[in-house]
Formats: structure tokens, sequence, C-alpha cells
């Protein structure tokens, strides 16, 4: 089988200048979020990873990366991921699982998926615009920061849409692939820490939304060590009992409230601004 590449390259922005790694802080003139600045997860594309360290959670948006999102969600749908460890993990960097060889080398039985590393949108539809920066703007599509391509163009293009791509934010989810771009199979890796220098070059299909934590209390090594930790069970959120699925909102990152907030934080922090650092908010159990 083809080994995994999933190569850790300097730590370098694969953007526009005004995406440097600074946290940004949420204004203390802003009220906090009204009721009507809240959205449901949608428990149609959320994955439930429970791993002997904890629960995580990641929402995964089809807008993104389509082909990506039914691959992964028929083989959690298959039950393809109970049990596989997290066996490259690089602190700072992301966990990396989904291997029925534990090595890096075995994939699943499903044809591969070709990358998406970028997708094409109508601006506003199904991503909200936050600012501009030079050449593009910062949207986010649900938890994830993405950048596009300016939204004006869209007046000028054959099927009025632009270009953008996710940004491997702390807690993104993407597709590890061998050296082929179209290599993606079932292997993919959970973000610990902002890595721009992936942007365009893997596929981002969603982001942790719940259990941060837990993704950075797994076991590191490359490879891990006799690696105990794993993922027990992997389930697409609305295939669990009602009784059983947790109750949660998100902070809209299409409501006002958002982008009034982000808005403030890009004009204090200009270009130290980073979308990364964006809080968005879970509320409920």
């Amino acid at each position: 089988m083809r080994p995994v590449v999933l190569a850790l390259a300097a730590s370098v922005l694969a953007m526009a200048p005004a995406l440097a790694q600074t946290p940004a802080a949420p204004s203390a003139m802003t009220p906090p979020p009204g009721p009507g600045d809240w959205r449901p997860i949608d428990a149609a594309n959320t994955l439930v990873i429970d791993t002997n360290q904890g629960r995580i959670l990641v929402e995964l948006y089809p807008l993104l990366a389509p082909a990506t999102v039914i691959q992964v969600e028929t083989l959690a749908r298959q039950h393809f991921y109970d049990g596989l460890t997290f066996f490259r993990v690089i602190d700072g960097f992301m966990d990396q699982t989904g291997d029925p060889q534990n090595s890096g080398a075995g994939g699943s039985t499903l044809p591969n998926v070709n990358a998406e590393f970028h997708f094409r949108h109508t601006p506003g539809v199904g991503e909200t615009d936050v600012t501009q920066i030079p050449g593009g703007q910062v949207g986010f599509v649900g938890a994830l920061p993405e950048v596009s391509q300016p939204g004006a163009m869209a007046a000028i293009t054959v099927d009025g849409k632009v270009n953008g791509f996710g940004l491997f934010c702390a807690g993104a989810i993407g597709m590890a692939r061998a050296d082929s771009n179209d290599s993606g199979n079932s292997q993919f890796f959970l973000m610990r820490g902002d890595h721009f220098e992936l942007d365009e070059k893997y596929t981002a299909f969603g982001r942790v939304v719940v259990g941060l934590p837990v993704v950075r209390a797994i076991k590191t090594g490359e490879p891990v060590a006799d690696p105990k930790d794993r993922m027990l069970t992997v389930r697409v959120l609305a295939d669990l009992p009602a009784a059983d699925r947790p109750n949660l909102r998100l902070l809209d990152t299409t409501s006002a409230y958002f982008k009034a907030e982000i808005a403030a934080v890009h004009a204090a922090q200009h270009d130290d601004f980073n979308p990364c650092a964006a809080d968005i908010a879970v509320a409920g159990g």
C-alpha cells in the first residue's frame, strides 16, 4: 500500500500577509450574543468521535469538500473507524488516524477521492464573508475560516461564483493523502494548532467544535510508540438515538453579532488579524 505523506513544512503563511498568527480578543464594547445569534449543530454532518481520552465532535462542511465528506461519513456508518489508533501525532501540529493497519500505509476498499483543496461558491450562499484582506476576503463556512476571491469577481465569472479554500486552523479536519493529490481514502488528521502552510495542499473539510483539548491530549510520536490512544467509536450525530445526542448550539458565524465582532477585532489588530482565533462559542450540553 502507498505510504501516506503529510510533511510538516516550515511554519509560514501560504496566503495574504494580513493573516498572521496573533490571537484575536473579543471586544469589551460588544454585548454578549442574543438568542438569535446561535444555531443548532448540524447533526447530519457532525462526526461523534469517542476516544479513550474523551469525546470529539467535528462538524463537516459539504460546501468545502462534498466528495470527502461523503467518503468519511460512509466509512463512519460502516463502523470502519472503530478501534483505529492515532498512529502519527506531532505536538502543536496534528493527530493522524483512520488507517486499519495503524501505520499510515493502509486504507479502505472504497475508491480514492479527488483533491478538494478549493471550493467554488456563490458569495454569501452557504458561507459568510466577514472582512477583506489584500486581494480577497475572509469568511466562514460554519466554524471554519476560509479565504475567497473578492465577491465582486462573481459578476464577471461565467457561473457567478468565486474560488475559496478552508484554512488549516487548530481543530480543522483534513484528508491525508499520498504523493498524488487525488489519493485521499480513509485517513484524516485533526489539527492541534494553526498551520497555514497546509492550505491549498490538503483538503480541509470541517472543524472540531467540541473536544479540542482531547485532540491535544493524544499521545505524540512519529510514529507513536505503542499507540494506545484510539477512536473507540465514530458515528454521525444524526444516527445516534435522539436521547443520546448532545443538545448543542454554536455561535452563528452568519449573524450580525459575529460579523460586527470580527470587524472590530480586525480594525484593532490590522495586519496581525488571525481569523482562526475567533471564538466560536458552544452552548448547551
